[in-house]
């Protein structure tokens, strides 16, 4: 399962012909005077919100154990930052009080932000003069809807990034179809594949919305993209089919991703190139529970298995969770006992760049990541 939330509908509208924006900086303000409600102070990294929890029980424990490790571990590389100026038609602009102000497109959109400790740089109108602000439950888990300040938006536009085409949306759980503090991963990846001299195959867990998965294959990798969410799959196909790259070598699959990595364990699959991207909870289609402190052993202990003999790389991404990024970092080296390589692992950063896209600020911590590469 992917993060994350109920998706809306499937209409589109919106587009990309929105004149370029003029506005000049002023005096930053005390706060923006559209005065959302701040969101709650967290120690969690970044703003991933899963489906609303209920209660449930837990998740059996897999019946696969654990594989005994020897060995040396793997080499290290701590602590490392990944930092993003932003990509196409993404960047932030500014952040501060417990929310962020970004650029998607033709749209400058507000959101909430708990890592925003600060206050924000820019001046109060050029805030209030968003496009689209999320409001309502500022909580994690909480819903909300979108206020449009300017003029009423379709629920869709499109958007661009590392080339790929893809619709963003605006949901009811603040997110619009892309996480682009991975975009430092995606970029890896890429030049990982475009470099390659042989086909590549890429597992794509907790998929999403396929953003990754597209990146992938438009650079010449077998994909197989892994969510949950009947509806991120759809999504997945339409952003397919917005860039009119069907005959791409995507396979999509909805399933429970823990249960997809044993049979492909069983079947003796291996991949290339791993991405996974869990949330801190979730369920699969059939009522599965995830918890990421519970699971997360088992997954990249599987997800060893199925890396082929001449891997480049596995990468872990975490988000909202109450942890040091030596967390992953340990259980990474671990789970790669044996395997050589080097472990690299700490945050990923998106760095405001103004008005303009091209001017640097302030740094907003996202999530950790951990990522094995084999030199």
């Amino acid at each position: 399962m992917k993060h994350r939330e109920n998706r809306p509908g499937q209409k589109a509208a919106g587009g990309l012909g929105a004149k370029p924006r003029r506005d000049m900086p002023g005096k930053p303000p005390a706060k923006p005077a559209h005065a959302l409600r701040p969101a709650k102070p967290s120690r969690d990294h970044g703003e991933r919100v899963t489906e609303p929890r209920v209660a449930a029980p837990a998740a059996a424990a897999p019946e696969r154990p654990l594989i005994a490790r020897t060995g040396e571990r793997s080499a290290e590389r701590v602590p490392v930052i990944l930092e993003s100026l932003g990509a196409g038609d993404f960047h932030l602009i500014d952040t501060g009080n417990g929310l962020k102000l970004e650029q998607y497109g033709p749209y400058r959109i507000v959101r909430p932000e708990a890592q925003a400790l600060w206050p924000p740089s820019l001046a109060a109108h050029l805030w209030d003069n968003a496009d689209a602000i999320f409001t309502g439950d500022t909580d994690e888990d909480g819903m909300g809807r979108w206020r449009f300040p300017r003029e009423a938006l379709g629920e869709t536009w499109p958007l661009q990034l590392l080339g790929v085409d893809f619709l963003g949306r605006f949901t009811a759980f603040r997110h619009v179809g892309v996480f682009p503090e991975q975009i430092v991963h995606w970029a890896w990846m890429k030049g990982q594949v475009e470099a390659a001299k042989r086909p590549l195959k890429v597992l794509n867990l907790f998929g999403y919305t396929g953003v990754a998965s597209l990146v992938a294959a438009a650079a010449g990798a077998e994909v197989t993209h892994v969510d949950a969410s009947k509806k991120a799959i759809g999504w997945a196909r339409e952003n397919q089919a917005l860039g009119r790259m069907e005959k791409l070598p995507i396979r999509w699959i909805c399933e429970d991703a823990m249960k997809f990595i044993l049979r492909e364990e069983r079947r003796g699959s291996k991949y290339d190139i791993i991405l996974t991207d869990p949330p801190k909870f979730g369920r699969g289609p059939n009522g599965e529970v995830w918890h990421l402190f519970e699971h997360l052993p088992s997954m990249l202990d599987i997800c060893r298995e199925i890396l082929s003999p001449k891997a480049l790389g596995l990468v872990l991404t975490a988000y909202s969770i109450r942890a040091s990024f030596y967390s992953i970092h340990e259980l990474m080296r671990e789970t790669m006992r044996g395997a050589g390589g080097v472990v690299e692992s700490g945050e990923l950063v998106i760095r405001e760049a103004g008005l303009d896209g091209r001017t640097p600020g302030k740094a907003l911590s996202t999530s950790l990541f951990s990522r094995w590469v084999p030199k």
